[in-house]
């Protein structure tokens, strides 16, 4: 009897911080893209809530290895952090997420240059920048935890241009969210659950565009074992195992 070959399953890796995280909740982002991909590859949800790139850099070759399985086909990875890199300073404000702007774009580039180490090309990489932040529902939240308004949208615009500069300085795609929300002046409040995180409609949003981005990095893809009326019920080993 011939040796019966392993199904190499292809992944699309969603690397990023609690906005990552908390996208396989009901009517997330990413629960959405895993939808679109049913039958054509995993969508693995890394997410770390309240990671900065700082601390994402030393962990994504526990995630990623320097050299992956020959048995493992990664059509895309996501990289979604700066929500928590952009937290102001001072002592009363953030100071143990906050990265130093030079410092996050370096990250970045360095989360990219170990992906493209690892065998990936530059043409399955996406950046994503960290949405817009609506302070005075965010100012609410940190009242409740006990703390001032440690955000600021202005300064979170300064980190999501610096995202789109290093996706350029390597040669990938971004998708821009902070520009994209707040495009024509339009209400971005309602993109967002809590001024920082995003709502039903803000996961939507995030949906939508990252397909399309992510549309023609998978379109190829096979759908994975025969549809169930293509089964020889006579013989469904010929249709199964070939």
């Amino acid at each position: 009897m011939s040796k019966i070959k392993n199904i190499i399953w292809p992944q699309v890796i969603l690397f990023g911080d609690s906005i990552t995280q908390f996208s396989f909740q009901s009517n997330g982002w990413g629960s959405a893209i895993a939808d679109k991909l049913a039958r054509k590859s995993d969508v693995i949800n890394r997410g770390l809530s309240g990671y900065n790139t700082r601390w994402a850099k030393i962990v994504l070759p526990r995630i990623i290895p320097d050299q992956h399985s020959a048995e493992t086909h990664i059509a895309a990875v996501t990289i979604f952090f700066g929500a928590n890199d952009c937290a102001l300073e001072g002592k009363h404000k953030n100071p143990q997420q906050h990265v130093p702007i030079q410092e996050f774009t370096e990250n970045l580039k360095d989360i990219v240059r170990h992906l493209t180490s690892s065998g990936l090309s530059t043409d399955k990489v996406i950046l994503i920048t960290p949405p817009p932040l609506h302070e005075p529902s965010w100012e609410k939240e940190c009242a409740l935890k006990g703390s001032a308004l440690n955000r600021l949208n202005s300064v979170t615009g300064q980190y999501a241009q610096a995202c789109v500069q290093a996706a350029g300085q390597c040669g990938v795609d971004v998708l821009d969210l902070w520009t994209l929300m707040q495009k024509d002046g339009q209400d971005y409040t309602a993109y967002l659950s809590d001024g920082l995180h995003l709502s039903d409609k803000g996961n939507q949003f995030v949906a939508n565009h990252l397909w399309n981005l992510l549309e023609r990095r998978v379109a190829d893809l096979p759908f994975i074992l025969p549809y169930w009326g293509d089964v020889d019920p006579k013989n469904p080993e010929s249709s199964l195992l070939c």
